[in-house]
């Protein structure tokens, strides 16, 4: 146990390897830290490194986000003009007319959620921020767990609340799996609704990657029954949506909503490739739990942010108020468990 807020504890700089754990299939470490300076003061970043597989690096303050992945000579990633781990102490969620998330993002993998996700709107009396509160949120708890027999499967797990008096009381307890020397991982994620009364959610797993996977020439890749336009302005898009451009100064975003097609068993895949073909990263889910799709292409200038966003969902990333309307938004009932 690495962090519990209920019993005021957190372990701080921390680390352990497989020499310790007596593990000689594969080399591996698992460190914590504590950062300091600038807005990331006191945020805590948590890596497994794996001689021969996989450095995986993820953010305990910034909602268990994965912040990059390296390996087998590629990485997963972006290169963002926020630089460091934002603390989200200092972000205000509301600024910039409901766009202040945008002052920590950074992130290879960020949960969008979940009481509400999608672009900013004002109704209700209320700002509905940009996807929500989940990646701000840092986890209540954090456990880390290593199997004592092969493959000595590592699994991190983050505890995040969205609990509010009067309004919603979700719990998302959120889980990294990783086997040592492997080049991939899973995430396994349960929301609860611990209130008396159903709530609706959404969730958005907000997944980006820049160079070198993405470059002129780099390809999307996924089965679908149907493909749209985000805005009008996407439309302009729709004959080259699969490709990508190299980095295009006055690009601006390019958002398209996707039907995906899955298997019998509800599995489907989604990649970007490099022009080549030899680099890419892929992303498979369940459709049962994550029933849509959004592409975002965001090919500006390398120093704005050259990126591109594989994003699975419950919905797309259209404001609360029109995912009502058109009745997307998923219920917990009070006390269920929803697997993601």
């Amino acid at each position: 146990m690495l962090t519990n807020a209920e019993e005021g504890m957190d372990k701080g700089n921390w680390q352990i390897n497989s020499d310790q754990l007596k593990v000689k299939d594969h080399a591996f470490s698992i460190e914590q830290k504590v950062l300091h300076g600038g807005k990331q003061e006191g945020s805590k970043i948590l890596t497994i490194h794996s001689k021969d597989g996989l450095t995986i690096t993820l953010s305990p303050t910034r909602g268990m986000n994965l912040l990059r992945i390296e390996g087998f000579g590629s990485r997963m990633g972006w290169d963002s003009p926020v630089k460091e781990v934002v603390n989200p102490a200092f972000i205000n969620l509301e600024s910039r007319n409901g766009l202040g998330w945008l002052e920590g993002f950074n992130e290879m993998m960020v949960r969008c959620g979940y009481e509400w996700t999608g672009h900013p709107v004002t109704a209700d009396g209320q700002i509905y921020t940009l996807h929500g509160k989940a990646g701000n949120t840092p986890a209540s708890l954090v456990e880390v767990e290593v199997a004592d027999s092969a493959p000595y499967e590592i699994r991190i797990r983050g505890l995040v609340k969205e609990s509010t008096f009067k309004k919603a009381d979700l719990q998302t307890l959120t889980e990294l799996r990783y086997v040592p020397g492997s080049n991939s991982f899973s995430l396994h994620d349960v929301l609860t609704n611990h209130a008396d009364y159903p709530h609706d959610y959404q969730i958005i797993y907000h997944s980006n990657f820049g160079t070198p996977i993405l470059e002129e020439g780099a390809r999307f890749l996924a089965p679908m029954s149907s493909i749209s336009p985000f805005n009008d302005y996407a439309k302009s898009g729709l004959k080259t949506w699969q490709t990508y451009q190299g980095p295009t100064k006055d690009f601006d975003e390019m958002v398209f909503n996707i039907q995906p097609l899955a298997d019998e068993n509800h599995q489907t895949l989604a990649a970007v490739v490099n022009k080549a073909g030899d680099k890419g990263a892929s992303i498979q889910f369940d459709t049962r739990q994550l029933p849509v799709l959004t592409l975002w292409k965001n090919t500006d200038t390398v120093k704005q942010g050259y990126v591109t966003g594989i994003e699975p969902g419950t919905s797309y990333a259209y404001p609360v108020t029109i995912e009502r309307k058109q009745k997307t938004r998923e219920t917990a009932a009070a006390g269920r468990q929803r697997a993601v």
